[in-house]
């Protein structure tokens, strides 16, 4: 396997840090403030329906494999799609992609208010992650094009942030009033989420689409962007674990008898968005060897925690652990996707990013629903096994990077 990319990144970072003499420019603009409100609301909208698809499909007579498939096949559609996505936003323009992404995550999150059989909701569900591609993909590209580049870090941390303080409350609130309304009511609120998104982003100022004239790849054999695919491959191992907390930890925490499932996902989001406002300015500062690092061992600990969950406190702890690891890692490896991408290829570099991001997710579901049989802490046991690969690679990588030069 070959990572050119690393050596240059791991010993000539704070050159290039330097080289970079430009006036600091402002982050909070008019555009990037509707990309980030219009971020919040189709996350809340898709935040409500992660612990709650899994109760959906148990009420339709669904077991853990099958919760484990309609997870991964969503993250699997929104995977395969994303390069094309990739490729449509710097021939089509980024506004062309999000608000088609938007358009289509609406009726798929609203249809689910009206399926009644898993085979619908299947089909729904690959729809689900069509819009979710195109519009996750074009929403951190947009963002990307409205941050200064000796900025990037911090500015993805911030943008990062209206996703995170939807996760706040998306989980919790989609599982309290699961309680209260039904399920159709629920995702009929979801798809009214993501209908205030699709607004928002219709007001934003795109970006406009940059033509080459040597364009020499195709979409069928141009599906990633190599300078994406180091941080991409560590992501992978990192969101392989959170296919399993997204998927299992409601049941799981059902299962032991350990109650505050909703406080979880509050306490994630917190202390997630604690990290992203210092962690991306030390990526920008001093590179990502002083965020990665710390970061994974703290989602380390918190799958540790998972696994063992005796009670309301040590769930609470591991969300907290993982959300400051988390919210460290997830910004800081998107900034080292794109930062080396040329400017027209930077829709290919989060397109590569997030594919990882949803092969390790989709991966996860599907993997956890099979070895669910022999126990949900099984399941976090192997997560604390990804994570551990992945700060294995990055070490060695980093080491064999620092030798060359």
């Amino acid at each position: 396997m070959n990572f050119p990319s690393l050596e240059r990144v791991a010993c000539m970072e704070p050159l290039s840090k330097g080289l970079e003499l430009k006036e600091e420019g402002k982050i909070w603009t008019r555009d990037f403030l509707l990309v980030c409100m219009a971020n919040f609301f189709v996350f809340l909208g898709f935040q409500m329906t992660l612990p709650t698809i899994p109760l959906f499909v148990k009420e339709l007579g669904g077991g853990d494999q099958l919760v484990g498939i309609i997870v991964g096949i969503f993250t699997f559609s929104a995977l395969l799609i994303r390069p094309y996505a990739g490729h449509i936003l710097e021939s089509k323009g980024r506004g062309f992609v999000y608000l088609l992404g938007l358009i289509i995550f609406v009726f798929s999150v609203g249809g689910f208010a009206f399926a009644l059989s898993m085979l619908v909701l299947i089909i729904l569900r690959i729809i689900q992650g069509v819009g979710w591609g195109f519009s996750t993909t074009a929403g951190g590209t947009v963002a990307t094009d409205l941050i200064p580049p000796n900025r990037r870090g911090e500015g993805l941390g911030y943008f990062g942030l209206s996703g995170n303080i939807a996760l706040a409350f998306g989980p919790s609130l989609g599982l309290t009033l699961v309680g209260v309304i039904s399920f159709t009511q629920l995702f009929l609120l979801c798809g009214a989420f993501g209908l205030v998104a699709l607004l928002l982003a219709s007001k934003i100022h795109y970006k406009k689409v940059e033509v080459s004239e040597h364009k020499t790849t195709t979409i069928k054999f141009d599906i990633f962007e190599k300078t994406a695919i180091q941080p991409s491959i560590l992501l992978f191992f990192i969101t392989f674990s959170f296919g399993g907390i997204t998927t299992f930890l409601p049941l799981h925490s059902f299962e032991n008898g350990v109650k505050g499932i909703e406080l979880y996902f509050l306490f994630f989001a917190i202390f997630l968005m604690i990290s992203r406002t210092f962690a991306g300015k030390l990526y920008d500062k001093k590179g990502h060897f002083y965020v990665f690092l710390p970061g994974t061992f703290l989602i380390f600990l918190a799958m540790l925690l998972l696994a063992w969950l005796p009670n309301t406190m040590v769930l609470l702890i591991a969300a907290s652990l993982y959300g400051l690891g988390f919210g460290g890692v997830q910004p800081a490896l998107q900034a080292w996707a794109v930062e080396k991408a040329n400017a027209r290829r930077r829709g290919m570099a989060n397109a590569t990013f997030f594919s990882f991001f949803d092969l390790g997710v989709g991966c996860g579901a599907i993997i956890f629903g099979v070895i669910a049989i022999f126990g949900y802490e099984v399941i976090y046991i192997t997560s604390a096994f990804s994570v551990i690969l992945s700060m294995v690679l990055y070490v060695y990588l980093y080491r064999k990077a620092r030798k060359k030069v």
